[in-house]
């Protein structure tokens, strides 16, 4: 499975199933602070996930 953390970062993740919380938790990411979507749809933090799956991970910025 791939996960796009950024547009020029690219993650593959060896997962055959797993939740979208597992995977970002696989690779260091609060899932509180980010938004997820599959294929091109918004997904939540327990959908499943793997194989063939393309993940794109969009972090929330905040401030005052």
């Amino acid at each position: 499975m791939k996960v796009r953390l950024s547009p020029d970062r690219i993650e593959d993740v060896a997962v055959a199933s797993a939740t979208v919380e597992d995977v970002l938790l696989m690779l260091g990411i609060n899932p509180i602070e980010v938004i997820v979507s599959r294929n091109g749809a918004l997904i939540p933090e327990d959908t499943m996930v793997g194989g063939a799956d393309e993940l794109r991970v969009v972090r929330f910025v905040h401030g005052g």
